[in-house]
């Protein structure tokens, strides 16, 4: 019973960010811009993000798609602000861990809502759908770098 009681807990957080996505819209000024999308389904997303001296300031997304792929671009938007760019990279690898059903140390971060998307690991299909915007991320951070060392 006390599992069911959680996977209906956690389908509500998901939910919950679907209908009342945070940080959804655009970025005012010069921003990183990556477009994403899952062709196998069609979700489609744009991640915005402003980042200063090494840190993400401020991130928001755009897009098209399923519960679990606009869920997981506004949990990460939310996580992700304030971190370094190292940081939220590894944030991003242990979520990738998490979602092909590893064990994640979460002392390091405070994963908050987004272990409610620990049970996509069950439906193989649908981590792509959890791990667009993040993705999406590691794409912008990498760009980020590889143009500040040239």
């Amino acid at each position: 019973m006390e599992m069911s009681n959680l996977d209906t807990l956690y389908r509500q957080v998901i939910m919950d960010h679907y209908k009342n996505p945070r940080n959804r819209g655009e970025l005012e000024g010069d921003t990183l811009k990556i477009n994403m999308n899952n062709p196998t389904c069609g979700d489609r997303i744009q991640l915005q993000m402003n980042v200063e001296d090494g840190k993400i300031a401020d991130a928001k997304f755009v897009g098209e798609g399923c519960s679990i792929s606009l869920s997981s671009a506004s949990m990460m938007t939310m996580a992700v602000k304030g971190l370094s760019v190292e940081e939220a990279l590894k944030m991003s690898g242990m979520f990738s861990d998490m979602m092909l059903g590893k064990d994640v140390d979460t002392e390091e971060f405070d994963l908050e809502d987004i272990e409610a998307l620990k049970g996509v690991a069950k439906f193989p299909a649908r981590i792509k759908c959890a791990t667009l915007a993040w993705k999406a991320m590691e794409q912008g951070l990498g760009k980020e770098e590889d143009e500040d060392s040239e």
